[in-house]
Formats: C-alpha cells, structure tokens, sequence
C-alpha cells in the first residue's frame, strides 16, 4: 500500500484528506476538501514530470480529482512546497506502479503546444485562441453579465462583482479625461466592456481592436445592440497594425501580460506613437513583486494550460520602459487585493454552475479553470502576484495637461 509514502508527501496531518485508490488515506475526517488520486496513471504523470506540471496534467485528465473546498485543497501546498519530490520518494512510486510502465503519458489535449517563434504575429495569435477562442457562453458562465475580464474596483465590501467592473471601467475613464468627441484606443477590447463605457457614459469615439475571433464575433452584436454602433469599431486586428492614429487617449487592460519581456520596448513605442502629445495611456496588467526573479516558465501550469507564452514584469521595468520612450508616468496603483475578491467572484460562478461549465468546454478546460482562477486568487492574497494600473502622459512641449490634484473625480 501507498500509505507510507503518502505521509511522507503530505504529512501524517494535512491539513485536508488525500485518499489513493489502494485504500490510503491521511487528513482529517471533517476535512473541508479531500484529493481523490484515482489511478495508478496519477502517479505515472507524476513521476515522469515531477512539480508543479505532473499534478496540473493529473488533475487535468481526471487521475486526481478535488472535491470540496478547492481554496482549502490548493492550501496543501504550502505543507508540501512547490510539489516537488524526493528522490526517495519518486523512487517509492516507480516501484508502486512498476519500473515497465514508467513510458509518459500524452499529456491531455487541453495542454498548448506552439510553433514558431515566440512573439510573432502568427504566434502570439495562436496563443491567444488557445486561451479566449474557447466559448463565449462559458466565459458569460464565469464572468458575468459584464463579460470582463481584468481586475474589477471595489468601493465597499457588499459591492456586487458587476458594480466592481462598472466601476473600474469608470475609475479608467476619469484617469485618461475622456471627454466627449474624444478618440480612444482600446487594445485587447475583449468583450467590448470597456469601449461601450467609455463610448455610453463619456462620448468617446472608441476603436477596440483583439486578435480573438471569438471576442470580436460577440463585441460587434453587443455594441449593435446598446445603439453605440456610430461611436464603436471593433476590430480582429494586432495592435502592431494599427495605422490610423493618433488617439487621445489609449487604454489596455489585461492585454499588456500577452506582450512578453522581448516586445516591452516595441510595446510601449507603439502606444507612444499611437497618442497625441497631450494623451494619456493607461497601462492596466499583472506584475511579479521585485523579489520573484523573471523566468518564463515554459513546463509550468500557467504556460502550458492558461497562459501560453505570458510572461509578467517587475513594475519598476514597466515604468522604466514608458519612460524611455517618452512617456511621463503621471500615477501608479496596486490593486492586487481588489483581483483575489474579483477571481474569488468567478470562482464562485464557476463551483455554481459546475456542470453547465462542463458542458460548454468539457470536463478537461473546466478543471483547468478551476485550478487557474481559485491558484490566482490565492497568490494575489498573499502578493506573489501583482497588478498595477499605470497612467501616462506623452507631454505636449512640456505642457502634461494634468491637473494639480487629481482626485479622478473630473
């Protein structure tokens, strides 16, 4: 039996149930969440990608399942560690599943394998249909009604995630001093949220452009239908082709994660010559704290399963980046807390309507959602992960336009 090398895995006490399809079984027996490893085929994965990866493709393909409280069972890895094992106790589960079936499994189809080289066009469009091109009634399922997916603002703790969305995209607004008849940009418009806000409650001329067919295919019905179609374009357009500028205004938000440490100077140089002197941009993405040193993470979950070719920055760069190419950086917020209660928010959506998230995208993409949105809430609890809003100004002759005091209320 695996009992011996279970406890030296988790411990003798977990804090949740781990229970082996041979009988084992250590935690808790009012244990907010039990893992269930299923099959000896859990532990063949295991051993043949040991970390983080051998028990993202387990949980994946249905090896292990979690039932329960998900927060309370991903909490078992701060006994664990970074679910990385022994020699001694790899070695434990070769002998249990016999040295002869050691061959790797195919690792679940849900896994991205890109081609190419990283960054290009061609790439970077594929990783991103990877991630959205998967159903727009699941992402409605997960998000809400407001189908927005970045960090919301919350101004009180019974605030609903929909009044939190509304308001972050009228905190964005207020920052860039849309006025009527002004243009703005939005790259990676998603769903269109942002452009409807701007363009419903500020009269802005928006322009919103996204490389998924699949946001674009939704958007363009969703500005028809709210009336705002002479005031919205959106396109299926890389923000790299964008020829008609200069706007007064750009805004992009949780696109800037997809752009990658090679294309920060590109990146920023494109905004810059996108907005007039006197314009303002606001950079709204996920950063790593200082300490977390960069890294691409090639074999981790979040490249191969969520996030194919994501990479985040140390803020200090990003702002360091704006400014080199021209840009003066005017205000700079952290807002990690308000993104762990937004992806507590959707991870609710999701536990509620399990099954109906299972029937959209399969068994397979709904674990992987499962895992992503309850592992990130958790990491920006604890400040392993960040997010920033950054706003800039490309200055006039000098001239910032900024006022002396701004309280974003104007």
């Amino acid at each position: 039996m695996l009992q011996h090398v279970l406890e030296q895995i988790v411990g003798p006490e977990p804090p949740v149930a781990v229970e082996v399809y041979d009988g084992s079984r250590v935690g808790p027996a009012d244990a907010p969440a039990t893992i269930r490893v299923r099959r000896p085929d859990a532990i063949r994965r295991i051993v043949a990608a040991p970390g983080e990866l051998g028990f993202s493709r387990a949980y994946v393909a249905g090896d292990i399942d979690v039932e329960g409280d998900v927060f309370a069972a991903l909490s078992l890895k701060d006994t664990v560690g970074n679910l990385s094992l022994r020699p001694t106790v790899l070695a434990a589960l070769a002998r249990e599943i016999g040295v002869g079936n050691l061959r790797p499994l195919p690792p679940p189809v849900e896994e991205a394998r890109l081609r190419g080289r990283r960054h290009t066009r061609s790439r970077d469009a594929a990783a991103i249909s990877h991630h959205y091109d998967i159903s727009n009634e699941f992402y409605r399922l997960l998000l809400g009604p407001s189908l927005t997916y970045s960090c919301a603002v919350y101004r009180a703790p019974d605030d609903t995630l929909e009044q939190a969305q509304e308001q972050k995209y009228e905190l964005i607004c207020r920052k860039l001093g849309l006025r009527p008849g002004h243009r703005l940009l939005d790259v990676g418009c998603g769903w269109g949220g942002m452009a409807l806000h701007a363009a419903r409650h500020h009269g802005a001329q928006v322009v919103g452009v996204t490389v998924s067919r699949r946001q674009a295919e939704l958007a363009r019905p969703r500005v028809d239908e709210a009336g705002l179609a002479d005031r919205i374009q959106v396109r299926l357009q890389d923000y790299r082709d964008i020829t008609d500028g200069p706007f007064d205004a750009i805004s992009s938000i949780g696109m800037f994660e997809h752009v990658g440490l090679a294309r920060l100077a590109d990146y920023m140089e494109r905004l810059h010559a996108l907005v007039r002197p006197g314009g303002r941009v606001l950079n709204h993405g996920i950063s790593r704290p200082p300490f977390d040193r960069p890294r691409l993470e090639r074999a981790g979950f979040m490249n191969r399963y969520v996030f194919p070719d994501g990479e985040l920055h140390e803020i200090g760069s990003v702002v360091s980046a704006m400014q080199s190419t021209g840009f003066e950086v005017r205000h700079l917020e952290n807002l990690r807390e308000h993104y762990a209660r937004t992806l507590r928010a959707w991870a609710a959506n999701l536990e509620a309507r399990w099954e109906e998230a299972v029937a959209l995208v399969g068994s397979g993409r709904a674990r992987v959602w499962r895992l992503y949105v309850a592992g990130s809430a958790l990491n920006f609890e604890s400040g392993a992960t960040q997010i920033h809003q950054t706003l800039a100004v490309r200055p006039d002759r000098g001239c910032s336009g900024m006022p002396l005091r701004p309280d974003w209320g104007a």
